[in-house]
């Protein structure tokens, strides 16, 4: 009889333990229920590409000029240079108008120039001084190039010529719109072609893709040649490309 009631409790154990781990897997399938429905209910999302671009009239000219001069030695190349430049900014401000702030100077330098046969022998030095020149009335550009051609005379180098937009700030809004107003657009047609409602906005990215300002070709010369460039403003582009994405109802 001893024995009998000994084989009785292990019974009674895994009876117990069954119960227990039931209640334990009851337990997990509880709490785990709602993130299996959170992941199976996904947005649907639509994304678009939009462009949008308005066209404006360049009002601003920057001159890149430079006066290069060769001489003996270093020193005095630079000096003249240096002496010629200042003459076309006093000039510039004095006689054209230009404020002395829309000109800055942007580079400065001296390099040795060689000759001979094994082209190590120092001819001279070659210096040139360049200054920036921003040119607010484009009916005024004549005349700030004549002053440059003129003073600096076969000295004067136009580096670069470049038209733009001062202030851009109203046809940057424009294109934004259009290429906003184009995105929706695309949204709309693509939600119909599903037969779903366009929802809410979920992202918007851009890139603008304005051109870039006007340049004109480098000039090498005297007052002849530099009287001889005609400026012609034209239109350049402010532009933007918008990716939008939109959830789908």
């Amino acid at each position: 009889m001893p024995i009998a009631a000994r084989a009785k409790t292990p019974t009674r154990v895994l009876a117990a333990a069954a119960l227990g781990l039931i209640a334990v897997l009851s337990g997990c399938d509880a709490t785990s229920n709602p993130i299996v429905s959170d992941s199976d209910s996904e947005t649907r999302q639509v994304t678009v590409v939009g462009n949008g671009e308005v066209q404006g009239t360049p009002d601003t000219l920057t001159i890149t000029a430079a006066m290069e001069v060769t001489g003996p030695d270093a020193a005095a190349a630079l000096n003249q240079t240096s002496q010629l430049q200042r003459a076309v900014i006093d000039g510039l401000v004095d006689d054209a108008g230009v404020d002395r702030k829309d000109i800055n100077t942007s580079q400065v330098s001296v390099q040795p120039q060689y000759a001979g046969s094994d082209g190590t022998n120092i001819a001279g030095y070659r210096a040139s001084n360049t200054v920036d020149i921003k040119v607010r009335e484009l009916n005024n550009a004549a005349r700030v190039f004549g002053i440059i051609a003129s003073t600096g005379g076969n000295a004067t180098r136009i580096n670069n010529v470049t038209l733009g937009i001062e202030d851009d700030s109203q046809l940057v809004r424009e294109a934004r719109a259009r290429a906003f107003n184009d995105a929706k657009s695309r949204a709309e047609q693509y939600a119909l072609l599903a037969e779903l409602d366009l929802g809410k906005v979920i992202s918007i990215s851009e890139v603008p893709s304005s051109s870039p300002p006007t340049p004109y070709p480098s000039t090498r010369g005297g007052a002849a040649e530099m009287a001889a460039v005609p400026i012609e403003p034209g239109q350049q582009t402010v532009g933007f490309n918008v990716t939008v994405v939109y959830e789908l109802t």
